[in-house]
Parts: structure tokens; C-alpha cells; sequence
């Protein structure tokens, strides 16, 4: 009995989905809507919570209380992470995942996010600039200026900011 039940709501999930792409002429492919990324703009996404969140920490590092820094970076990485598994071709949330692991500290999520990104968009300018000052932190200077030579094409705020970085005359402002 309760098989029949089960396979009797997995039916009608179905054919309800099947009517209402019949209804606006469209073929139902069983995404539910994700092929694009919407979503992630409404109030209650975990991409704007983690935003939100990785806002507050960088508060907290001006004003030198790290502790509470850390705690906000933590729930922001959680929030990414959630939205992650949602969309995880987007170049935002994985240059923000890179970010926000940099600023805990752990630098080797931090690596394959940015370089995630990369292999979605080989000159994406923020990660480009983001993996070259993770480099420049870990004493991989000669790869620094890899991405370096990657943003001298754009001529932007990007390029400044990892020159500035690479040549010492900048400490990392966020």
C-alpha cells in the first residue's frame, strides 16, 4: 500500500510538471529554472547571506577584532559553500569563496577556488589579481607575477592593485 502511494505522488509530480511546461510551450528538461543564475539576487540566497556576512567580517578586520572576524568569515564560507552547490560555474561566488578562505587563512581552498574560476574564465581580472596576491603571500613570487602579465592587458584597478602588491609598496587592503 505504501508503494503505491509513493509511486502514485512521484506520478503526479510529474505530470504536473509535464502540464505546466506544456502551458508555457516549453520542453520540460527537469532543471526546475537553474540554467540561469537569478536566484542568487533575491533576498533569502545564501550567495547574499554569505555577502552579507563576508561584508561584517571585513567590519571587524578594520576595526582589529579578529575573533569576530573569523566567526563572520566562517558563516560567510558556509553561506558560499550552500549557494556553491546551486550554481557552481559562477564566477563571483567562486572568486568570493577564494577570498573569503584567504582571509581565514587557508590558503589551499583558497588556491582551488581562484583557480576554478580560472578554468571557467582564464581572464577573469578579480581572481587573476586575487590568486596573484594569494602567491605573493605564500612566497610564490615568480607565479604572483604570472598573474601579473595575465592583468597588464586590462590596464585597471586590478593590475594596479597586484603591482602594488608585488612591488612592496602596498600592504593588502580589504
Amino acid at each position: 500500500m505504501k508503494k503505491t502511494k509513493i509511486f502514485f505522488f512521484i506520478f503526479l509530480i510529474s505530470i504536473s510538471n509535464l502540464v505546466h511546461s506544456e502551458e508555457k510551450k516549453e520542453i520540460f528538461d527537469g532543471k526546475g529554472g537553474r540554467e540561469n543564475d537569478t536566484f542568487l539576487k533575491s533576498k533569502n540566497s545564501n550567495f547574499i547571506k554569505g555577502n552579507t556576512s563576508l561584508k561584517k567580517a571585513l567590519k571587524f578586520i578594520k576595526k582589529n577584532k579578529i575573533k569576530k572576524a573569523n566567526k563572520r568569515l566562517e558563516k560567510a564560507v558556509n553561506y558560499f559553500n550552500l549557494a556553491y552547490k546551486e550554481t557552481p560555474d559562477n564566477l563571483d561566488l567562486l572568486n568570493l569563496l577564494g577570498f573569503s578562505y584567504f582571509l581565514l587563512g587557508d590558503t589551499i581552498m583558497s588556491e582551488i577556488y581562484y583557480l576554478q574560476g580560472l578554468d571557467i574564465d582564464a581572464n577573469n581580472n578579480l581572481i587573476n589579481r586575487g590568486l596573484g596576491e594569494l602567491y605573493y603571500n605564500t612566497n610564490r613570487i615568480n607565479l604572483a607575477e604570472e598573474r601579473l602579465k595575465i592583468l597588464t592587458k586590462c590596464n585597471c584597478k586590478e593590475y594596479l592593485d597586484l603591482k602594488a602588491t608585488i612591488s612592496g609598496s602596498k600592504k593588502l587592503q580589504y
